[in-house]
């Protein structure tokens, strides 16, 4: 979702040492050159104002974690919360999904979706995040195995998200109708947190193709 405009954003992206200000320059040597190792690298599409990558970059410090992010008044919430870390293992990206292909070459092994924009007119459905546009940018993304995971309080967008990865040969190996009943570990983001107090359900899966 897009905020009101924050003072002095680009100074304030600019200026993070999580941000990769120019990440087509380092396609295909991100273990190498910004991580400075070979763990396994994981993308959130869409992050928001960071909790989710936070928390998650803090509970698996062997893994490095990319947020890719397009509003830049939302990112500059979340480079502020990091401020607050000293993550290694955390790197953020300035940029739009469909461009992904640009950006990184067979480096990614999982991207998490989480309460992405459900786009819910018919005329829009191919910029669903899981639609017949993105599967395809992700393919060339992905290190080997391809390992999806999305979160949503959307059914409609669920609902299109189960066939549209069924049908472009990924296996649902975990679904859930209601998260919070589950022992499935999980990292809260901040609209997950809301609808969570709020009674909403929260729609997961995991989705694998090889």
């Amino acid at each position: 979702m897009r905020l009101r405009n924050v003072k002095n954003a680009m100074d304030i992206i600019n200026n993070s040492p999580y941000m990769i200000l120019n990440p087509m320059e380092y396609k295909g040597r991100y273990n190498k050159d910004v991580f400075h190792n070979d763990n396994p690298i994981h993308l959130e599409i869409g992050m928001g104002k960071g909790n989710f990558i936070i928390d998650k970059a803090i509970k698996n410090p062997n893994i490095n974690f990319i947020g890719l992010e397009k509003y830049e008044s939302v990112l500059c919430r979340a480079l502020e919360k990091l401020e607050n870390y000293n993550l290694s293992n955390v790197k953020i990206i300035r940029e739009d999904a469909i461009n992904l292909a640009d950006i990184f070459d067979k480096e990614i092994e999982t991207i998490y979706l989480n309460f992405s924009d459900p786009w819910p007119k018919k005329r829009h459905a191919k910029r669903r995040l899981t639609s017949y546009v993105f599967l395809p940018i992700y393919d060339k993304v992905f290190k080997d195995k391809k390992v999806i995971m999305q979160k949503t309080d959307n059914v409609s967008l669920f609902e299109s998200s189960i066939v549209n990865l069924s049908t472009y040969g990924y296996t649902i190996e975990e679904i859930s109708l209601d998260l919070a009943k589950t022992d499935i570990e999980n990292s809260l983001t901040e609209y997950e947190s809301k609808f969570m107090s709020q009674g909403v359900k929260i729609n997961y899966l995991k989705a694998t193709k090889k």
